[in-house]
């Protein structure tokens, strides 16, 4: 019991030494961000093309060939300026989730920027990189894209790389859902990790009190002592959440098997195809160059002003999302045949 006592209290140490770090961190990135103006910043990615191809050709290209290249495009940009026909456009916004949905503050502003000026001619793409967390914070992100839905107009989601639990509550809202072959999709289950140091404190003589007002306002806890009521209601809790969660997968893919697909498993592209979580197999980059060929694309992004304090808890929370996403990297290449 020495030894463990010994052994716990090592434990503590290097935790608050871990966090410590963390925090320093974050000071020091946080310190060396600019702080940024609130607005809408709106990118034409049609001339982003463009610009590249025509960086390239003055590199690989001889003098002749590049005047040829430049009279041809500009002969074909001429042409679209006099044309009356107003081509569809594209609205690409990209969302990259953490574990509080940090971004879903932006992502409103560009909602309702789009709704505003959207057609249902029009579309929005969303490029999507989540690996879920808190589920009323990642609700509200899924809420957010369901406006744009509901307002009639065409709503994609592409996911590079991951769209888990809260990411996929996301995707499933969009009409149709592109995914890279080895992307990460799925995890359709609710999870509750508590660490309990109940035992530790007792074994030292310290008391936990805890005063609480309605039956199930606290259940299971860190500091007391859990009983077989307070696990049972907190697992009734999540089977509610993921019942709730189910439904909202269903009413937006109502074609999946939810009893194949909702036991929180996650899997890769290929396979998610297969199982109807996602529509096709392509990336991202895919996907907008082949729309840019007759249609108009703008990428958007609203940039929020923090404050000093939130810039520099901004640094602690990402360097403790970064931990997580390491946790999730560890256990999906632990998968992956050797």
């Amino acid at each position: 019991m020495d030894f463990l006592s010994q052994y716990g209290l090592f434990l503590l140490k290097v935790a608050t030494i871990v966090i410590a770090i963390l925090i320093v961190i974050g000071f020091a990135a946080a310190a060396g961000r600019k702080q940024t103006q609130d607005g809408l910043e709106v990118e034409s990615l049609n001339k982003k093309y463009k610009a590249l191809a025509r960086s390239l050709r003055k590199a690989v290209l001889k003098k002749a060939e590049q005047k040829q290249a430049e009279k041809e495009q500009k002969k074909q940009d001429k042409a679209e300026e006099k044309s009356d026909a107003q081509k569809p456009r594209s609205f690409v916004i990209d969302f990259k989730g953490d574990l509080k949905a940090s971004a879903v503050p932006s992502l409103r502003e560009e909602v309702s920027a789009i709704l505003d000026v959207a057609t249902e001619d029009d579309e929005v793409i969303v490029r999507l990189e989540n690996h879920g967390g808190m589920v009323h914070e990642h609700g509200l992100a899924a809420s957010q894209l369901a406006r744009i839905r509901d307002a009639g107009i065409p709503l994609v989601a592409c996911v590079d790389k991951v769209a888990a639990s809260g990411g996929y509550l996301m995707a499933c809202v969009a009409s149709r859902v592109y995914a890279a072959p080895f992307a990460i999709l799925g995890s359709i289950g609710v999870l509750a990790q508590i660490p309990n140091f109940n035992r530790f404190l007792d074994s030292h003589g310290v008391d936990f009190e805890q005063v609480t007002a309605g039956k199930y306002k606290r259940t299971v806890t860190m500091f007391g002592k859990n009983t077989d009521e307070d696990r049972a209601k907190l697992k009734e809790e999540l089977e509610d959440v993921h019942t709730l969660f189910k439904g909202a997968v269903a009413k937006y893919r109502p074609d999946l098997d939810l009893d194949k697909v909702a036991t929180g498993e996650h899997w890769y592209g290929t396979r998610a195809l297969e199982l109807g979580l996602a529509d096709e197999l392509l990336t991202s980059d895919e996907l907008l160059r082949s729309r840019a060929e007759d249609r108009e694309l703008f990428r958007l992004e609203y940039k929020i002003k923090q404050p000093l304090q939130k810039r520099l808890m901004s640094g602690v929370d990402g360097a403790l999302d970064r931990v997580v996403s390491a946790r999730w990297q560890q256990r999906f290449e632990s998968r992956l045949p050797r």
